[in-house]
C-alpha cells in the first residue's frame, strides 16, 4: 500500500551510500508535501554499516526494534566495479544473500507494510533478446563476469513473490540501470566506471600522465543520475503497489559507450595529456538496454531525467571540489588526509551523522 499513515518511519539501509545520500538530498530539498519531498507525519531513518553489519541477523533485528519502520527502502548491498566482481564472486553472493535474506526476514517479523528492494541489471541473463523488460529476469544465467552478485540480487525477486504468496506482504523492487553522482565511491580499486575514470582522469592531470582506460571502449551502458533514481525510489515507494518489479531507467535509445564517457570526463576535466585505450583488458558485458516503458507508463511520462552530459558536469565538479576533503577515494589519500581512506560526505544535513556506507549502488 501506499504511504497513507498518520505517523510513518521510512528505514533506508545503505542510507549513507550513492542513492541513500541522493534520497536525503531530494527529500530535504523538494518542497515540503510535494510528490518527491517530505511529508507530515514522515521520519526519515539512513543507516550505514556503523548501525548495523546486516549480514548478522541479530544486528538487524536490533536496528528494526530501535527504529520500529513501517517503510524499508533497501539499498545495502556488498558491490564493487568489474574486475572485483570477478575476484571475489563467493564473496558478492554470500554476503549479499545474506544481508537481504535478514532485512526482508526482519520487515515481515515487525510487520513492515512495504519493502523496496534494489536489483540491478546485472540479473538479467547474459544471453537474452533486448531490450531488456521486466519479464526477462530468469531466462538464463546472468553474465559470467558477475553471477555472484547477479543471482543474489535476482533472488529478492524470488524472496519477494514467495513472502507476498505465503504472507501477503508488499515486497516489492526496483531494476536501476548504471548509476553514478556526487558521493559516489571514487575508490580506484573498487568503484563503477564513472567514478573511476574520474577519478583516474584527474590524477592523470594532477600527476602529467597517460590517462589509460581499461577496455576497448566499445561497450554500451544506460546510466542514471543518482539525484534521479532517488526521486524515482520515493515515487516507488509512495505510488506503486505490485510484487512485480520495475526497471528504473533512462530509455534504450540513450545507450552511451564507454568512450563517450570517457570522452566527456576529458572534457569536464580539462585533461590535455596523452589519453589511450587498453584493449587487452576486459570490457565485460557488451551491452544490456534496458526498456523503460512500464516505468513511463505508470509515470504518465511525467518524469524529467537529467541529461547525461549535465549530470557528468555536475559529478565530475563535485568530486573536484570534495577530493581534498570528504570525497570517498579508498587508500590513495589515506595518509594525506589522515584517514583509513573512507569517506562517505555528500550532501550534509544537520543532524545526520555520515560514516562509511553500507556499499549501497
Amino acid at each position: 500500500m501506499a504511504i497513507e499513515n498518520t505517523h510513518s518511519v521510512i528505514l533506508v539501509t545503505g542510507g549513507t551510500g550513492l542513492v541513500g545520500y541522493a534520497m536525503q538530498h531530494v527529500i530535504e530539498t523538494e518542497p515540503l508535501g510535494s510528490r518527491f519531498g517530505r511529508r507530515p507525519g514522515e521520519t526519515w531513518v539512513f543507516i550505514g554499516t556503523k548501525d548495523a553489519d546486516l549480514r548478522d541477523l541479530e544486528q538487524a533485528r536490533r536496528i528494526f526494534d530501535k527504529h520500529k519502520p513501517t517503510h524499508v527502502v533497501h539499498l545495502a548491498a556488498l558491490v564493487g566495479g568489474l574486475y572485483r566482481n570477478m575476484r571475489h564472486k563467493l564473496t558478492f553472493l554470500r554476503d549479499n544473500t545474506l544481508i537481504n535474506d535478514n532485512v526482508l526476514r526482519c520487515a515481515h517479523e515487525t510487520g513492515v507494510s512495504k519493502v523496496v528492494s534494489c536489483l540491478s541489471t546485472c540479473v538479467f541473463p547474459d544471453k537474452v533478446t533486448y531490450p531488456l523488460d521486466e519479464s526477462k529476469i530468469h531466462l538464463g544465467p546472468p553474465h559470467e563476469s558477475n553471477y555472484g552478485y547477479a543471482y543474489a540480487k535476482r533472488m529478492i525477486d524470488i524472496a519477494n513473490r514467495a513472502y507476498h504468496d505465503e504472507h501477503g506482504c508488499n515486497f516489492t523492487s526496483a531494476i536501476p540501470t548504471n548509476v553514478f553522482g556526487p558521493n559516489d565511491n571514487f575508490d580506484l580499486d573498487d568503484s563503477h566506471v564513472i567514478p573511476a575514470l574520474i577519478h583516474k582522469c584527474l590524477q592523470a592531470k594532477r600527476h602529467d600522465t597517460p590517462f589509460v582506460v581499461l577496455g576497448s571502449g566499445k561497450p554500451l551502458r544506460q546510466f542514471i543520475y543518482s539525484l534521479d533514481l532517488a526521486k524515482l525510489f520515493i515515487w516507488q515507494l509512495r505510488e506503486y503497489d505490485d510484487v512485480e518489479p520495475v526497471i528504473l531507467s533512462v530509455g534504450e535509445d540513450e545507450e552511451v559507450s564507454i568512450k563517450q564517457v570517457a570522452d566527456a570526463i576529458v572534457a569536464a576535466i580539462g585533461f590535455k595529456g596523452e589519453y589511450r585505450f587498453d584493449p587487452s583488458r576486459a570490457d565485460g558485458q557488451f551491452r544490456k538496454p534496458a526498456s523503460n516503458q512500464k516505468l513511463l507508463s505508470l509515470l504518465g511520462n511525467k518524469f524529467e531525467f537529467t541529461p547525461f552530459e549535465v549530470a557528468l558536469r555536475e559529478t565530475v565538479q563535485w568530486f573536484v571540489e570534495h577530493y581534498e576533503t570528504d570525497a570517498r577515494v579508498g587508500r590513495l589519500n589515506a595518509r594525506k588526509n589522515g584517514t583509513n581512506g573512507i569517506h562517505a560526505h555528500g550532501f550534509k544535513r544537520e543532524g545526520v551523522e555520515m560514516d562509511r556506507p553500507n556499499k549501497a549502488l
